[in-house]
């Protein structure tokens, strides 16, 4: 079944271009002209990745995405904004909203398909993390049940931080901008997770912590 994308702007010309590229490559698209107007067509929809402005009249990309992030099954929601300001100011409040990545306008289609395909690629990633187990372990029952819980690691707060967005599926680069750190310190940071959990790589560092639910507990 092909995927759902969202397209989400108050320029119908632009709107119109990237619907009709995307059905071109094989997803279905749908539009809405402002952030009102999305919220309603993720609800009857479910969209698996959303392509929106950031300044639009009613409910602008910022509102629509903070709004989106407050309800839990949408916060993993792959989120591609579209701006042409390249401020730091308003790219950190778009990061802080919940925004993947930032498209410079005017878009190159190309490189906006490939973003789009890398972010749904890491969404799906997550998600047989989710409903799969790893095939080397059995999958977890009463008599089987792990032998670590989440509560008894030891991990520090910036640790606590690099693992919730790791789960998210963000890079090194991009953790680092969230946190105000260098990719070599959130390198460091994976490491000691890796460690701690006795894990191999990010995809089992991401099913540990989806399976035991440490990513919404550190969060509490």
């Amino acid at each position: 079944m092909p995927l759902t994308l969202l397209v989400v702007d108050d320029d119908a010309t632009l709107r119109d271009a990237l619907v009709s590229y995307f059905e071109l490559e094989g997803y279905v698209a749908i539009a809405a002209a402002d952030g009102k107007e999305a919220l309603h067509q993720v609800e009857a929809a479910s969209p698996q990745l959303i392509v929106t402005d950031a300044r639009m009249p009613e409910l602008d990309g910022f509102e629509l995405i903070r709004t989106l992030r407050q309800q839990p099954q949408h916060r993993l929601l792959p989120v591609v904004f579209l701006t042409a300001r390249t401020e730091v100011e308003a790219r950190i409040r778009g990061y802080k909203a919940g925004v993947d990545v930032y498209v410079q306008k005017p878009v190159d289609l190309p490189e906006l398909g490939a973003i789009v395909r890398n972010l749904l690629d890491r969404a799906m990633l997550v998600g047989l993390s989710q409903t799969s187990p790893s095939p080397d372990r059995p999958e977890p029952d009463s008599e089987n049940a792990p032998a670590e819980e989440p509560a008894a690691l030891e991990l520090t707060d910036r640790e606590r931080e690099t693992l919730v967005l790791l789960v998210e599926g963000f890079s090194n680069s991009e953790i680092g901008e969230r946190l105000y750190l260098s990719p070599r310190t959130i390198e460091k940071y994976v490491s000691r997770l890796l460690d701690k959990t006795d894990t191999r790589n990010r995809i089992e560092l991401t099913r540990f912590a989806i399976e035991r639910d440490f990513d919404r507990k550190s969060d509490a």
